[in-house]
């Protein structure tokens, strides 16, 4: 069902309050703005799915109790950008959430399953790719468009309850808990502009004061491209803040010297990024941030992360999940490194599988080996 009247949308919303689960997806753009432009959102119950419009409806604030009504599961896949859109669009989190591809990684699936993929391995349906590069704000939408995205939640019920089933043999649907609280957490989808500067491309290149700059002219980046809804590189990119923060001009005559600055930027701009450097570099020195500067590559690092790669690996295939959902290269260089209340696997259920496991062979307690051709655990001086 495609839905274009306000009317439309309150029936259906009247039948999926007495549903208990609800399946969403969204169609966006984002390659011109911040936000992203929300262009079609599809819900499906086990009785009925729709397409609903935005552009024609308007109003979707219906929607809001029914993502807060935490008698229906919503049931996503790859929930974090719908997530994030249904939260910048209504100002609600949908609650409680299923999402498919973080359970199907406990199921010896492998950690981003394709939606095609996850439909055909649960359900036994193969499903049509002709309208996978849709450019969904154009309209009117064919019928074609329509049931390509409404194949994104007819599915997902049937596939929760198979995935659901499988989980609850093996004893670990509890295991998706906390996996599911935090991506209902707001504050994964609050933007935090003086923590951009983190996530900088070659941040690491900086000095500590420098890093202080690149925090004020990053957070300014932010809060401009927020403001106009243009995608942040649109303002200044990653690089260019880099070298501005290198250089740390005096005047703007200096920071035009870097490449393509003097294009990117209006004067009155200029100015205000010139302020936001000088602010930063004048900040006191128990006022600059710290960067965990620790790569890949640290050479007192990798050795011992590789020792507890090949543990990982040993344990994930025994237990039959997917590696990457157990542990990543950062979470074993935290470990590595002691910084142990910031590594995922040891907490929960990833704890109980290998983390304990893993600290036991840092602080030397057990030892890792090769025995009859086979990697083996085994207790220190055995």
């Amino acid at each position: 069902m495609y839905i274009v009247e306000q009317k439309q949308l309150k029936e259906f919303v009247s039948h999926a309050k007495t549903s208990s689960i609800l399946a969403v997806d969204t169609e966006f753009l984002r390659e011109k703005t911040y936000w992203p432009k929300l262009c079609l959102i599809q819900l499906a119950t086990d009785e009925m799915s729709v397409a609903i419009d935005p552009f024609r409806v308007g109003d979707l604030s219906a929607l809001a109790d029914l993502f807060v009504d935490e008698r229906i599961t919503k049931l996503f896949h790859a929930a974090h950008q719908d997530i994030e859109l249904i939260f910048h669009e209504l100002g609600v989190i949908p609650k409680p959430v299923f999402d498919t591809q973080v359970a199907a990684s406990l199921l010896g699936d492998a950690l981003q399953i394709g939606y095609g993929t996850l439909i055909m391995n649960e359900c036994g349906v193969k499903l049509k790719k002709a309208d996978s590069f849709t450019d969904w704000s154009r309209r009117p939408l064919t019928d074609s468009q329509i049931a390509y995205a409404l194949d994104d939640v007819v599915y997902l019920p049937r596939a929760y309850r198979s995935m659901r089933a499988k989980l609850e043999r093996l004893g670990r649907l509890s295991w998706l808990d906390p996996d599911f609280e935090e991506l209902c957490d707001p504050r994964r989808y609050k933007v935090e502009p003086f923590e951009r500067y983190k996530r900088l491309r070659r941040v690491n290149q900086l000095s500590h004061q420098q890093l202080s700059a690149a925090r004020e002219i990053a957070a300014w980046r932010e809060e401009t491209a927020m403001k106009r809804n243009i995608p942040r590189k649109w303002v200044l990119t990653d690089e260019q803040i880099v070298e501005i923060c290198k250089r740390e001009p005096a005047s703007i005559d200096e920071l035009f010297m870097v490449r393509g600055v003097s294009n990117a930027l209006r004067t009155d701009d200029a100015r205000k990024v010139l302020a936001a450097c000088k602010k930063g570099l004048a900040a006191p020195e128990d006022q600059w941030p710290e960067l965990n500067r620790g790569g890949k590559n640290e050479p007192n690092v990798d050795p011992q992360v590789d020792l507890l790669y090949s543990v990982v690996r040993l344990r994930a295939k025994e237990a039959g999940v997917a590696f990457g959902v157990l542990a990543s290269h950062d979470d074993l260089a935290k470990i590595v490194r002691g910084h142990l209340d910031e590594a995922d696997v040891l907490k929960g259920w990833r704890r109980r599988l290998v983390g304990e496991e893993l600290l036991s062979i840092v602080r030397g307690e057990l030892v890792v080996g090769i025995e009859d051709g086979v990697l083996r655990v085994m207790k220190a001086g055995r």
